[in-house]
């Protein structure tokens, strides 16, 4: 008995001192954010601007491009870290993400299309096209990796990289036919925080809150379902409305994610992971870490970015890529005894 509490006790403190230095990381990450570029400001100045603004160049970078991308990268990363967390532990799959799996991809390409075919252009409608997207994505994912290897991590990934290719051709397709999308798209398609202001995010805040309240939510039926079918039904959980409920909450994150930046892979996969070594497999802890770790995660890219290529800059989607592209190796070759 002393033993148990005092395992329990040491749980507690490391869950405690693990969001402690996520809190204080996303601050440092967000001060780096608004501070680096191809202008680099002090820690003066950009507190200056933040809580004393007075007109000047300094203040105005600030207030005008380099926090509404603090702000985007933040919301957009809180959205992916959730979504990954939320199809991760309904699959059961450690190498389950939006973009490995193809979602955020299947949103780009009824994005592109509402764009080139209709002009649709307000991230607000776009958003609709994106969740229809995700959901379709999604359904096609588990359709092609089903039946009896449904539950093999490798199945489903090798299902996500078949789609995920087949979207990146149809995206290519309408660009070369509408050169106009090709060049209003260019940036969007390879995931970009750069150039955005905060009116990118009035129509989407909605989802971004319903798909984070939701993902939240099911924290508890999560835990219980990870305990086999049979034993959630009798702790008072359905897993099949669970699944349903998680599948619609990743369609909402993913799809206001994407429409406000373009398709980000990997943030949804190596979050969680990075989040579990800490909390365990409690997944109120794991949801709730994840959506202040993934910003910390994406604004920490972004920041790469702009000081590899400086004074140009990376997007973030291509420093998620090689990043996350070995994160995703490492992980592969943990998963040894996992059959295709």
């Amino acid at each position: 008995m002393v033993v148990t509490v005092s395992v329990r006790e040491t749980r507690r403190s490391t869950r405690a001192l693990a969001l402690l230095g996520i809190v204080v990381a996303l601050a440092v990450v967000v001060l780096l954010s608004i501070a680096l570029g191809s202008n680099r400001l002090s820690l003066t100045e950009v507190l200056h601007a933040l809580f004393a603004y007075d007109g000047s160049y300094s203040d105005t970078v600030v207030r005008d491009t380099r926090l509404p991308r603090t702000v985007l990268g933040i919301v957009v990363g809180m959205a992916l870290g959730l979504a990954g967390a939320l199809m991760q532990s309904v699959t059961r799959n450690p190498i389950a993400d939006p973009g490995i799996l193809g979602i955020n991809h299947g949103a780009a390409v009824a994005i592109v299309f509402a764009s080139a075919v209709f002009g649709v252009t307000a991230p607000g409608h776009l958003v609709w096209f994106a969740f229809v997207g995700s959901i379709v994505a999604t359904a096609l994912v588990y359709a092609i990796g089903g039946g009896r290897g449904a539950n093999s991590p490798m199945r489903l990934a090798l299902a996500g990289v078949a789609l995920q290719a087949a979207f990146v051709g149809i995206n290519q397709a309408m660009q070369v036919i509408d050169t106009h999308a090709l060049d209003k798209m260019r940036f969007w398609l390879v995931g970009s925080l750069a150039d955005r202001d905060l009116s990118t995010l009035t129509g989407l805040i909605p989802f971004f809150v319903a798909g984070v309240v939701i993902a939240l939510l099911l924290g508890r039926s999560l835990n219980a379902i990870a305990l086999g079918d049979d034993t959630a039904h009798g702790l008072g959980a359905n897993p099949a409305v669970v699944r349903v409920i998680s599948i619609l909450a990743v369609g909402l994150l993913c799809g206001a994610a994407t429409a406000a930046c373009g398709p980000i892979a990997f943030v949804g996969l190596m979050v969680p992971h990075l989040v579990r070594l800490v909390a365990g497999q409690d997944e109120r802890w794991v949801l709730g870490l994840s959506v202040l770790a993934a910003p910390v995660v994406l604004l920490g890219c972004d920041v790469l970015g702009r000081l590899l290529a400086s004074p140009a800059e990376l997007q973030v989607g291509i420093v998620t890529d090689v990043v996350g592209g070995l994160v995703f190796v490492f992980l592969i070759r943990r998963l040894r005894t996992v059959r295709p």
